[in-house]
């Protein structure tokens, strides 16, 4: 355990916690609107190009932490090992969005959760695998689902069996929503940049080391512990609401 503390690299829990920390930021905002009726414009513009690099930066991350623990295993795992790491990791992520979805129907059963974004992340971890050794290949698969997920976000369908890969059915409400088409497409070009930048597991320029310095420091805190914050961030969140606001 302390060996995988000393091998994970600051600049990348940094982004993740900036990433949490603008994901805590908007959702104080939408519960603000949500339990208090505040009238805060979260689908104008400027709040729009504040909320899709949020999933943009997860799901970049995802893709490049995927590359990193893949070019690192292999040092000491056979492929069959890696595999089922990969798949018993994707599981547990994507429990955690099961275990979501069933909060929110019982609390929220209006908009309740179907396909957020620990679905989308566990169901990616699983299907990046084969995708692994691929390498720069990947950009333009990558850029093509993306393209065609942002197409399916203009269309509606009759049916809902594939709502969890970009098919939209009618009427369709949900608070979190993160289907695979745009999103695997983004971890497919995480992957790319991350055997770019850490090829074999390693940085491929060396940086400064800044993770000491405030704010980094807490950054890089947030960033470590990202997915424990994301499950009890919105608990805070309502309770400060409901007490000091």
């Amino acid at each position: 355990m302390k060996q995988e503390v000393i091998d994970r690299f600051w600049e990348v829990d940094l982004f993740r916690g900036i990433a949490i920390s603008m994901m805590i930021i908007y959702h104080f905002l939408f519960d603000l609107n949500f339990i208090k009726n505040y009238q805060i414009p979260l689908h104008s513009l400027p709040f729009l190009l504040f909320l899709y690099p949020i999933g943009t930066l997860f799901l970049l991350l995802v893709g490049i932490s995927l590359t990193i623990s893949y070019n690192k295993a292999q040092n000491s795992l056979s492929q069959k090992q890696i595999f089922l790491k990969f798949i018993r990791r994707g599981l547990f992520i994507f429990g955690l969005g099961l275990l979501v979805t069933v909060v929110t129907w019982i609390l929220l059963p209006r908009g309740f959760i179907v396909f957020g974004v620990l679905h989308c992340i566990g169901l990616s971890v699983i299907l990046a695998y084969p995708f692994l050794r691929f390498k720069f290949s990947l950009f333009i698969p990558g850029i093509l689902f993306v393209i065609l997920g942002i197409i399916l976000r203009s269309i509606q369908f009759n049916f809902s069996w594939f709502l969890w890969l970009g098919f939209i059915p009618y009427h369709f409400y949900t608070l979190d929503y993160f289907p695979l088409l745009p999103w695997f497409g983004v971890v497919l070009i995480g992957i790319m940049l991350g055997n770019y930048l850490y090829p074999c597991g390693k940085r491929r320029s060396k940086i400064n080391d800044y993770s000491k310095k405030l704010p980094v420091k807490g950054l890089c805190f947030l960033g470590r512990h990202s997915l424990i914050i994301y499950l009890v961030h919105q608990l805070i969140l309502v309770g400060i609401i409901y007490l000091f606001l």
